[in-house]
């Protein structure tokens, strides 16, 4: 294709052409000679959609020519003169063209859109006026948006793996992650991956992808969702007014968990089985026989959890009760520690008075010997007594 396209430009510069002759110069040394030259720094470039990118090289041309201007077209054909960009409606403000006397040129596109997928050219114009040039090939430009690519639900204490996603490959890209719109750093990225080691119901939320230097290029964001048993279960109490005897009372159990909690079952405290079932525990007339703890117990396809007990009560009986059995629990827990506080004071004395009866003093006044058996040496008996005699 390429040889054929050369043939027809070849052939074009023999015919009668145009008031502006198009002249393609081919990256490789051709008939025209190699004086001219295009060199592009990159011949394909992949940039994210709404960015800005950079299109740069070199060229040079015959030393008996004068450039007198340099512009870039796109997708060049034979016989037919480019337009200037900069004087294209759907380029107009949003490109700049560079160049410095050393022969480089530069061009820059910002805003980058899907519809910019073109092959860019750098046009160059002479003192003469059929030697005008192209560098072709020029540069061509993909143009691609971030996507993340992750599982939709996952149950907590597995992995996930989210990756973000190009339909073409972005030059040495350095990815960030963000959880409901904040940027995370305490989790493991690895190029273009974030790695969830155990999920837990706290990741559960919106992703969304970067790339340095373009960070507010997000992608779309991405709902992770988390499969975990009820959790924070807890009862609260509702009562039309203040509760007394005959009044009724609802209990509404609530918790925290996905899928939502499809069971509610109901206890008392001390019951072998449950009083009720559903979200909220209705208690139509209150009396004594209801007094008590209850507590409920939610539960979903992933597990169960029960809340800590409640108690509930009328104004009058149930209070005086529950204030005479606290007041008599902490009276014998008192009187127990007296109790054994004095035990303990009486069994020390009583060994310290056994410490302190010495055998000498028995010896000086003993009277009757009769009870106890006759030292084996009777000297030291008397020696005692003697040591004893001189020490007063």
């Amino acid at each position: 294709m390429n040889k054929l396209f050369q043939a027809a430009v070849m052939k074009s510069l023999t015919m009668a052409a145009p008031p502006l002759p198009l002249v393609f110069l081919l990256m490789t040394a051709g008939a025209f000679g190699t004086e001219w030259s295009v060199k592009y720094n990159q011949q394909e470039i992949c940039a994210l959609n709404g960015s800005t990118v950079f299109m740069n090289g070199t060229f040079t041309h015959p030393e008996h020519l004068t450039v007198n201007e340099t512009f870039w077209v796109i997708d060049p054909v034979p016989r037919v003169e480019p337009t200037d960009l900069s004087k294209d409606p759907d380029y107009s403000g949003r490109v700049e063209f560079f160049t410095d006397d050393q022969k480089h040129f530069s061009l820059k596109l910002s805003d980058v859109m899907k519809k910019d997928e073109h092959q860019f050219c750098f046009r160059i114009i002479t003192n003469v006026e059929k030697e005008r040039w192209v560098g072709f090939p020029g540069v061509q430009l993909r143009v691609t948006e971030l996507h993340v690519e992750a599982p939709e639900e996952v149950t907590e204490g597995q992995t996930a793996d989210l990756t973000c996603k190009t339909t073409c490959s972005l030059t040495d890209p350095t990815f960030i992650w963000y959880k409901n719109g904040r940027p995370l750093t305490t989790k493991t990225i690895k190029n273009n991956q974030l790695h969830l080691q155990t999920v837990s119901s706290e990741d559960a939320g919106s992703y969304s992808c970067a790339v340095g230097g373009s960070q507010h290029l997000h992608s779309t964001a991405h709902s992770l969702r988390v499969r975990y048993p009820p959790k924070n279960v807890s009862v609260s109490i509702c009562s039309s007014g203040e509760i007394v005897e005959g009044s009724s009372v609802t209990l509404t159990c609530s918790s925290d968990g996905n899928p939502p909690v499809k069971n509610y079952t109901w206890f008392k405290e001390g019951g072998t089985s449950p009083v009720g079932s559903g979200q909220n525990y209705s208690i139509i007339s209150i009396t004594a026989d209801h007094i008590g703890l209850y507590y409920c117990e939610a539960e979903n396809d992933h597990g169960a959890e029960r809340s800590d007990g409640v108690p509930v009560f009328f104004k009058g009986y149930p209070l005086i009760l529950y204030v005479a059995v606290g007041v008599g629990v902490c009276m014998i827990t008192v009187f127990l520690t007296v109790v054994l506080w004095r035990r303990s004071s009486e069994s020390r004395r009583k060994r310290q008075d056994r410490n302190t009866d010495q055998p000498i003093y028995s010896n000086e006044g003993q009277t009757d010997h009769s009870t106890r058996p006759p030292p084996e040496d009777e000297s030291s008996v008397y020696a005692n007594v003697t040591v004893f005699k001189k020490q007063r």
